[in-house]
């Protein structure tokens, strides 16, 4: 069934074409080369239809339309040429014999480029004798009458501002007279071959006397008009009209009013020829009104705050008559006085609309001549001189000032473009109201008093109601009723007429003009007071301002019903990129876009520290728009296009580039500035510069049709494409900045890292750019899902064994590793410097958080540990954990033949040392007994060793504090689903009997109750949610008994000294415990421990300061796990000594002796072997609580007195069980 077209429009009519992206841009340039409705098809032609004896004056008029339409497009042949010599191949002096075949090929290149210079001198001296003869035309004393109208006065001014700036561009092309002397050069030795050229020569002097002669065409045009006398009256009635429309703003368009401006002087130059001409001219028209009309202030900020006040004032008027007039066509039978008022206000809006925009654009136009004119004077000699007008020429302040002035036009033409059908009816009605008001009413007013008894100008009147009355639109009298009306008194009431959207035509328009015009002058050229002035007037005054009101609304007329072409004119800012005069003029092919002003102006919004510049960061794009649409429909030039776009391709990809980095910047600074501590914040004096002022980029971000040179680009999908880049690109620094630093920078780059992933989470409200973790994981190569490395894993792991394990030294009391003074300098790469956004942001952001990073750069401790956990995640940090066992592994097995060595040098027997030799006699006789002077180099080997071992081993225990800190906390989160509950003990209680957990129980519910609903969408999927709940619970739960990560270690390091249990806890031969013959690990680790003392003891050592803590750490841990705790408690020197100097010093103290002198010089050696030994007792005390080998100390030893040499005691299950077994 087919639907009617009614509700098949009425259906479409309710979808919406728009979508969210905001107008940031101005309005849309389309290449056409229409021609528009101030261009009429039939130009004047119907004038002769109104029977005004007009016929010879609209003749005149066509022909010199047509004359200024042709010296635009020789203006613009001059203003694009370019030498065409610079292009001509120079032959080498091998292929002189060519030539002659290369001045023929030469001279047909350059005779193109002649003949169109030729045509410019033919049509210059056709334009000057035409232009000067329709003038001599209307200076004829006998001439009083049908002319010269307002349009032919237009006319004139029009051709002469032509050929006033073809005169211009002729002068400054000194590329025009090198050209043609190549062409003649190439002519003479092409020609001698030729017949009859002495024409042609003839020709070719002509215009070479054309082109080296400056001011040529308007010399000519002098010669041309003084011909005959009187032709100054006409240059003094066209000046007089000049000054009065520039004073009183005649000119709606600013094109308009740059003729006239352009032409003046070139008139007050004519006209003042002899002193007579001048006399009569300044009684007419003053100095001071000339010198006026060109005194103005032309920097834009000077008057950009008015123009700001004008730009608010107009939008929020505009709006409020839009919303009016679309009240009014959703208001069915609304009242016509109302619709009229309505209409009325939106064409006043319209109009105060395009006086605006020609008033700032023109202000655009005069700033760049003033600026051209001008150039800067501190520039450097080696600039340009396009530099010096253009580069160097505009402040930081002139730039902003320019950008805003841009962003005005560009958004006030966007606006009433789009309203262009919307407004168009009540434009068409309002104007055929205002004339037919006028003609019906005001001038029917006009005939009944002023002009009762003056036939000519009655019948003057008469004839502009004949010709513009629309009487099918009266409501109340016919013509011939009015007529009979006019002795009938003066209480005649006005005429009532219907609204209709049908506007004048331009020949009624310029009939009109000129018949108020000859009714206001008389025909009287020489008239005192100008075109409206009252001296000798016999009209009233209020008759003379409706005239002139009415005559100057007319001239507004058909621009304002050529809405489009009009708003296109207004907003075309095209002429800021053309630079053809100082192309010449540099010698170069093109500038760099740095001195390209469209690009100037982007790149100001860019760097500009006002945030609120850059929602208009587009609109000076659209100068490269103006810019093209120029080239191609005006200049009708292929090449300046193809600059155009080789010069937007490179600076958009620039511009994309910096808008990026701004976004980037921002978002950064924004996170870095939350993720502050705000007790940092609070203790700042002053806390406001880490604050980021907010920026509306979510408009940017949106825009996915930005409009360039007739292209649609995705902007939204570049910066996408971008930031996903730079995410990347920021990521990859810091993992090589981190590569550079040494493992106490961890917590740094967590940190910059933590504001990175903050930024993208800001970002990710406004685009969608790829998962953080996805990219993260990407530059830690780290993607595969069988790679459980990663790059930060690695890197952590290659430092540990290059630089932290050899330099670093514990601290057992602040449980913090820190560089050792006498560490060994590790070669690095230099730390990679980059920009401030891929920090923090800004500096002072930076700053901030570098003092944080400072905080935790000298030590490793357990923000370390916690950042590693954090970073390396469940993935890798297994991996870095067996890497480090196996590292216990290897350097056990280093250590192996190095102990052995030691053994070997121990003396055969070695007792208990002596009470009764005191301190000093048992150092001096363990001394004696360890003779290692030869094995120095040995002993330091084994001490580092056992130190890296003790390292590895606490690092382990801090691992295991952090991880049982994070499986607590996670806990506490899954244990209220999952229906478990902490008991005595560390039992885990479960809140259900049997059953389902509280997650299973809620999913299963939910499931059962949506299914058991009639109208359940898809059953299935809940079934699968219940299922995928029972799996959470099962995994969850699988989870919840996680082991140690330390007892795992020392379970692993026990297994690793299985295999040289033999050599290191031999088992006596007697059964007995032997006292002076053990050569067990522990009697090595004694003599190691007190010869490392004793250094440590002295002034200059500095033993401690390599080793630390981690020694005993390391030689204990092996020690407990070899069951030789008690021997080494038992048979230690260092703690002999201690027993020895305890009974010493209480021997001294029976005797009355003073201590301290019996303990003379061993107090530091003493002191450091109690501080030893309380080390010592705490890590065993710390390995029997995590690790524990028997629960009684009395089962080491068995009843007959022979000890058990090794004890095995079965630790917890998760340790064990994945270990290798002993002799498997």
């Amino acid at each position: 069934m087919a639907v009617p077209v009614e509700e098949a429009i009425a259906a479409l009519s309710t979808f919406s074409l728009d979508d969210e992206q905001p107008e940031v841009q101005g309005p849309g340039v389309w290449v056409s080369t229409e021609r528009g409705a101030t261009d009429s098809p039939i130009e004047y032609s119907d004038v002769s239809a109104y029977r005004l004896s007009l016929s010879e004056d609209t003749k005149a008029l066509n022909q010199l339309n047509i004359l200024t339409q042709e010296g635009k497009e020789m203006a613009s042949v001059l203003y694009t040429y370019r030498s065409c010599v610079k292009a001509l191949p120079q032959l080498p002096d091998s292929m002189k014999q060519s030539q002659a075949d290369l001045y023929l090929e030469t001279y047909q290149v350059l005779d193109l480029e002649m003949s169109r210079l030729r045509e410019i001198q033919r049509w210059q001296a056709s334009a000057s004798s035409k232009l000067a003869a329709d003038m001599q035309r209307f200076s004829r004393p006998e001439r009083r009458i049908n002319g010269p109208t307002i349009s032919h006065l237009w006319s004139m001014l029009k051709l002469l501002d032509v050929l006033v700036q073809l005169d211009h561009l002729k002068n400054a092309k000194a590329s025009i007279p090198n050209d043609f002397s190549w062409y003649k050069r190439t002519f003479t030795q092409v020609s001698g071959q030729w017949q009859d050229t002495d024409s042609m020569r003839e020709e070719l002097d002509d215009l070479q006397i054309f082109l080296s002669t400056r001011w040529a065409i308007l010399l000519n045009l002098h010669v041309e008009m003084f011909r005959v006398n009187n032709v100054e009256d006409i240059l003094q009635v066209l000046i007089v009209f000049v000054v009065e429309s520039l004073e009183l703003d005649f000119a709606l368009l600013f094109p308009e009013r740059h003729i006239l401006l352009r032409v003046l002087p070139v008139l007050v130059v004519l006209v003042t020829s002899s002193e007579k001409d001048s006399e009569s001219l300044y009684k007419r028209v003053k100095i001071n009104r000339l010198i006026n009309i060109f005194k103005r202030h032309y920097l834009i900020i000077n008057h950009i705050g008015a123009i700001r006040a004008e730009h608010d004032d107009f939008t929020i008027r505009f709006a409020s008559a839009m919303n009016q007039l679309l009240l009014l066509k959703s208001t069915d039978g609304s009242d016509v006085d109302w619709s009229k008022e309505v209409k009325g206000n939106m064409y006043d809006m319209i109009v105060e609309g395009f006086q605006l925009l020609s008033r700032w654009t023109a202000r655009i136009w005069e700033q760049c001549a003033w600026k051209f004119s001008r150039p800067c004077k501190d520039a450097s000699p080696s600039f340009s001189d396009y530099e010096k007008v253009v580069r160097y020429n505009y402040t930081a302040e002139e730039r902003r000032g320019l950008v805003e002035l841009v962003s005005y036009i560009k958004s006030v033409g966007s606006m009433m473009q789009r309203c262009d059908t919307l407004v168009a009816e009540a434009l068409w009605e309002t104007i055929h109201a205002e004339v037919q008001d006028f003609v019906q009413n005001t001038l029917a007013s006009m005939l009944r008093t002023t002009f009762r008894k003056k036939k000519d100008l009655s019948r003057i009147l008469s004839d502009m109601r004949t010709l513009s009355a629309d009487w099918m639109a009266n409501t109340n009298k016919s013509e011939s009723e009015l007529q009979s009306s006019h002795h009938g008194g003066e209480e005649s009431r006005a005429n009532i007429f219907y609204p209709r959207a049908v506007a004048p035509t331009a020949a009624q328009v310029h009939c009109l003009q000129f018949l108020i015009y000859e009714v206001v002058s008389g025909g009287n050229l020489r008239r005192p007071g100008g075109l409206f002035g009252n001296s000798g007037s016999e009209i009233p005054v209020n008759d003379l301002k409706q005239l002139e009101t009415f005559f100057y609304k007319l001239g507004f007329f058909l621009h304002i019903l050529d809405y489009s072409v009009t708003v296109a004119t207004l907003t075309d800012l095209g002429f800021l990129w053309f630079r053809e005069f100082y192309l010449e003029s540099s010698r170069v092919i093109q500038f760099p876009i740095e001195c390209s002003l469209p690009w100037m102006l982007v790149d100001c919004v860019l760097e500009s520290p006002n945030s609120g510049l850059l929602e208009s960061v587009l609109i000076p794009l659209d100068i490269y728009n103006d810019s093209a649409q120029q080239a191609l429909v005006l200049l009708k030039q292929r090449f300046l296009y193809d600059e155009i776009e080789a010069e937007v391709d490179h600076c958009f990809d620039i511009f994309v580039s910096k808008l990026c980095e701004t976004i980037f910047t921002y978002y950064k600074s924004w996170a870095a500035s939350e993720l502050l501590d705000p007790s940092f914040l609070f203790a700042s004096d002053n806390a406001e510069k880490y604050s980021v002022q907010p920026i509306r980029l979510n408009m940017l971000l949106k825009m996915t049709r930005v409009k360039l040179l007739g292209r649609m680009i995705n902007l939204r999908s570049l910066i996408t494409e971008r930031m996903n880049k730079v995410f990347r690109e920021n990521i990859e620094f810091l993992f090589d900045r981190f590569e550079c630093q040494d493992l106490c920078a961890i917590v740094e780059v967590e940190k910059l890292l933590d504001i990175l992933k903050h930024s993208h989470e800001l970002l990710s409200r406004d685009l969608s750019v790829d998962s953080f973790s996805l990219m993260l994981n990407e530059m830690q190569e780290n993607i595969s899902l069988v790679s459980f490395s990663s790059r930060l894993a690695s890197q952590i792991w290659s430092e540990m064994q290059s630089d932290f394990l050899p330099n670093f030294i514990l601290c057992n009391t602040t449980q913090r590793f820190i560089r050792s003074s006498k560490a060994v300098p590790v070669q690095k790469p230099s730390i990679p410097s980059a920009k401030p956004s891929f920090y923090c942001g800004t500096q002072d952001l930076n700053s901030a958080h570098q003092s944080f990073a400072r905080l935790h750069s000298g030590f490793f401790g357990m923000p370390h540990m916690f950042s590693i956990v954090r970073l390396l995640g469940s993935r890798s940090l297994p991996w870095l954990i067996r890497a480090l066992l196996d590292h216990i592994s290897n350097k056990i097995t280093l250590l192996e033949p190095m102990i052995t060595g030691l053994q070997e040098s121990l003396p055969k027997s070695i007792g208990l040392l002596p009470f009764d030799g005191g301190v000093t006699g048992c150092v001096r006789l363990v001394k004696e007994h360890l003779n290692w002077e030869t094995k120095s180099a040995l002993k330091a080997e084994v001490l580092h060793g056992i130190k890296e071992i003790g390292s590895v081993l606490y690092w382990m225990g801090l691992l295991d504090i952090v991880l049982r800190e994070i499986d607590t906390k996670n806990f506490m989160q899954t244990a209220p689903w999952l229906g478990l509950l902490p008991g005595a003990d560390g039992q885990i209680l479960t809140t259900q009997d049997s059953g389902d957990s509280p997650v299973v129980s809620l999913f299963k519910s939910t499931a059962a109750a949506m299914v058991s609903y009639p109208g359940c969408p898809s059953p299935t999927s809940f079934h699968i949610m219940s299922k995928q709940a029972e799996a959470a619970d099962l995994l969850y739960k699988a989870n919840l008994n996680t082991g140690s990560v330390l007892e795992y270690a020392l379970a692993f390091t026990s297994a690793a000294l299985d295999k040289y249990c033999s050599k290191w806890s031999a088992a006596p031969k007697t059964g007995f415990i032997d006292i002076t013959i053990s050569k067990d690990f522990y009697r090595i680790y004694s003599g190691l421990q007190i010869g490392y003392l004793e250094e440590s003891a002295e002034v200059s050592s500095n033993s401690h300061e390599r080793l630390g803590d981690s020694v005993a750490w390391g030689g204990c841990t092996i020690i407990y796990l070899l069951g030789q705790q008690l021997h080494f408690e038992l048979f230690d020197f260092s703690y002999q000594i201690l027993n020895i100097a305890e009974v010493e010093a209480a021997s001294v103290i029976q005797t009355h002796k003073n201590s301290h002198f019996a303990m003379q010089g061993w107090e530091v050696l003493l002191e450091a072997m109690k501080k030893a030994r309380r080390l010592n007792n705490h890590v065993f005390s710390m390995l029997k609580a995590r690790c524990p080998l028997e629960e009684k100390t009395a089962c080491a030893i068995k009843q007959s007195g022979a000890p058990l040499h090794r004890i095995k005691f079965e630790n917890t299950v998760s340790a064990f069980e994945t270990l290798p077994q002993k002799g498997s």
